[in-house]
């Protein structure tokens, strides 16, 4: 028996409106006006004034227009929170337009059904878009060429481009993309099976290190973030929820409030009875108090004087102290629930000679982006208006819509550059409290979270424990696998989100003997999706318990992890979320071979190294840890091996595997959320350390050209570096770490 779930599902799918979710990628095509072709004709999306009012520009399709001046417009149309994918999307265009990037403007597209699916998580912005994006930038070409040769009185085989020039060079002509625009955007556009794609040996911008389009203004401080936005006349807003997450209003002293100074407003939304969940399209909204002021400052102030009365009847009582004393008493026994059975595990570990059994334990962490939630709401004859830094802004007006119970044309959205997200973003909550303040008030409203709002008021990373037990061997080979998960869950049913064990090829499909059962412990905590959900705390326990495993057959931890991993084979073949063992041991032996694996190193110091395929990406790691006498430790390099196929911006790959690196030496040595009685202790970075800039390790980052499509890097960079860090550790002092974060276990940084 098996139910663990083979293959993929994006968790946000399930959140997706239904008319979005069934579209596939040909009626995509369809309804953006692709489908003689490719979206090669005049399109109807309203192109903001920004992008538009300036130029005289003809559009080709939904992402490229050009300028007679030869200014090449491309529309990014996903969310950009860091990860560069503003940058990213318009060069996969700008590649088989085979423009000059020197020529390229890049703006944030509109947020529009005809886009699709704009939003940014799970790391699938560069691999849902590539061939749609590839085919937008080819079918201009082949559009440009068609009436370069019209003009030319020649075969379109015979024209040729290169860097936003059309040529041919029979008759020594050439002519730019901007003089042919206005004819070329007349033509019919070519069908889809006849566009030519380059090959890669080809590309001149793919795979090269492209600066991101914001990046001067970035570090020139210009306002360019959601936060920064300013209308004319706007006011600012606040929203305070009860402490006790789940609780709602009786009373508050808002006669007291509205006297204040710059205090326009003050009101009790009713909100949502119970917990909220994680949902993006939702119409859950937190019951609070609204204070709408003058300025913030004013509103900041006039929040100290606010006094509630709160209902915490129906609020959530849980205490992490709790589930830690739960987990104690599971220590060594299996779930209720079992997930998946072949073989007989439980008896072949029990009979083994050499087997090793474990518990495992992390706690819920916060997102912690350092851009706090806000939001720019309007409301104005019938029709809402909304400015934020959504990574789902396909689901803003559905949810807008849903809640105020009017039609979805009714409601525009603006995408903005958002400080991080990391996951957090993904839901719309603070948009929904936004736009219910904004429709009492007869101004454009920002609603503006405290850091102490952002991080009592997250969906947090879930935190859990899990049992392990396996065998090796007379051989020292792992022979069989039996894990327990501990999780957390709302309804007894499943687990939160975030919680559910990712559908699992390593070892179960590997094995003969597999068990996995789990245990699900009531909570109302909200959770959500956070850098590589469930990945992002599995892949400690699963490389940190693979190492002890190595340890007790008295192995070297390369050389069993690599055997582990079979024969080279693809489990179902053509499905890039299912591990295919050939490119999983080629970035293992590759980042070992990178840092010297095997080398002697002084007292104090090891290597540490670990693995893990999520998200359809494959990284292994070895960080180098020195650790003295006082259990302060230093990370002095770490080396990750990627293969994600092809890289499209390598200046902004290489960022996502540092920062991956550097959030996960960080959320391993501090950072931990705890509740008591349902409401969360931490409330500030004081309580929250997150990693100093002089404790950023050397970072070596090295990407395997395997051949494939691009997969996204955002999230599988992370989960291997916990469990490197702590076998370093443990190689280095012999003290096995299993409890994140490690200052539980005395060890700084």
């Amino acid at each position: 028996m098996n139910n663990l779930q083979n293959g993929y599902n994006d968790p946000l799918d399930a959140f997706e409106p239904k008319e979005a979710s069934q579209l596939s990628r040909r009626e995509f095509i369809k309804l953006s006006g692709m489908g003689a072709g490719l979206a090669l004709a005049f399109v109807s999306v309203p192109f903001s004034k920004s992008a538009t009012a300036a130029t005289e520009g003809r559009e080709f399709n939904l992402f490229v227009q050009i300028d007679p001046d030869g200014v090449i417009r491309i529309y990014s149309p996903n969310p950009e929170v860091g990860q560069g994918i503003k940058t990213a999307l318009p060069m996969v265009v700008a590649e088989e337009l085979d423009a000059n990037w020197d020529d390229v403007v890049i703006e944030n597209s509109p947020v529009s059904d005809e886009y699709g699916r704009q939003r940014a998580g799970g790391s699938r912005s560069v691999p849902t878009r590539w061939e749609e994006l590839r085919a937008a930038g080819a079918g201009v070409r082949a559009m440009l060429i068609e009436a370069a040769a019209g003009q030319w009185g020649v075969p379109s085989s015979e024209v040729t481009t290169n860097q936003s020039m059309l040529i041919h060079a029979a008759s020594d002509r050439r002519t730019s993309y901007g003089e042919v625009a206005n004819l070329a955007s007349e033509l019919n556009p070519p069908m889809v099976d006849s566009l030519t794609f380059k090959a890669p040996d080809e590309y001149r911008i793919l795979g090269t290190r492209i600066t991101g389009t914001d990046n001067m203004a970035l570090v020139t401080g210009k306002p360019i973030f959601g936060i920064d936005l300013q209308l004319p006349n706007m006011l600012y807003a606040t929203y305070t929820k009860c402490p006790k997450i789940g609780g709602r209003v009786l009373k508050a002293n808002l006669d007291e409030i509205k006297a204040l100074p710059g205090i326009v407003t003050a009101f009790v939304v009713e909100g949502t009875v119970g917990v909220t969940r994680f949902d993006p399209a939702g119409v859950s909204v937190a019951p609070g108090v609204a204070i709408v002021a003058e300025s913030t400052w004013q509103n900041f102030k006039a929040r100290e004087s606010l006094k509630i009365e709160w209902d915490t009847g129906e609020a959530s009582k849980d205490t992490w102290g709790d589930y830690v004393e739960a987990a104690v008493d599971l220590r060594g026994k299996e779930g209720s629930t079992v997930l998946a059975d072949q073989g007989n595990a439980s008896q072949v570990i029990n009979d083994a000679t050499t087997k090793v059994s474990s518990q495992y334990g992390f706690g819920f962490v916060s997102h912690a982006q350092l851009e706090p939630q806000s939001c720019v709401a309007h409301w104005q004859e019938n029709m809402m208006e909304v400015w934020s830094t959504s990574q789902t802004q396909s689901s803003v007006r559905d949810s807008v819509s849903a809640l105020l119970d009017m039609p979805k044309g009714n409601v525009i959205a603006h995408q903005l550059r958002g400080g991080g997200g990391f996951g957090r973003r993904l839901d719309n909550d603070y948009i929904r409290e936004a736009v219910l303040i904004a429709q009492r008030v007869d101004a454009p409203v920002k609603l503006q979270w405290s850091r102490e709002d952002d991080m009592a008021f997250d969906f947090f990373r879930i935190g859990g424990f899990y049992n392990m037990q396996a065998s090796v061997d007379e051989n020292g080979k792992l022979n069989a696998w039996n894990s327990h998960a501990i999780s957390l869950s709302a309804d007894g049913e499943k687990p939160n989100s975030g919680a559910g064990l990712r559908p699992m090829d390593f070892p179960g499909e590997l094995l003969e003997h597999f068990k996995h059962t789990q245990t699900l412990l009531p909570s109302k905590t909200p959770t959500g999706p956070w850098r590589a959900p469930s990945s992002n705390s599995y892949a400690f326990v699963e490389q940190s318990f693979m190492h002890e495993l190595s340890v007790a057959a008295k192995r070297d931890h390369l050389e069993f992890l690599v055997e582990s991993m079979g024969e080279p084979r693809w489990f179902r073949e053509g499905d890039e979320f299912s591990l295919n063992t050939e490119r999983a041991v080629s970035v293992i032996k590759t980042v070992a071979e990178r840092a010297g694996w095997g080398a002697e190193q002084p007292e104090g110091r090891a290597l540490g190294l670990s693995f893990y395929f999520c998200h359809a990406g494959y990284v292994a790691e070895v960080a180098d840890v020195s650790v003295d006498k006082d259990k302060k430790i230093t990370v002095n390099k770490v080396w990750l091996v990627a293969d994600v196929g092809q890289i499209v911006n390598l200046s902004s790959a290489e960022n996502q595997c540092q920062g991956g690196v550097i959030d996960g030496i960080s959320t391993v040595m501090g950072l931990e959320i705890t509740m008591t009685d349902g409401r969360v202790d931490q409330t500030n970075f004081d309580q929250y350390p997150l990693l100093r800039i002089s404790s950023r390790p050397e970072i070596d980052v090295h990407f395997l050209n395997s051949g494939y499509s691009p997969t996204g890097l955002g999230e599988p960079a992370f989960p291997p570096l916990a469990a490197a860090v702590c076998n370093a550790i443990y190689t280095a002092t012999g003290d096995r770490i299993r409890e994140l974060p490690i200052r539980k276990s005395g060890y700084t940084i």
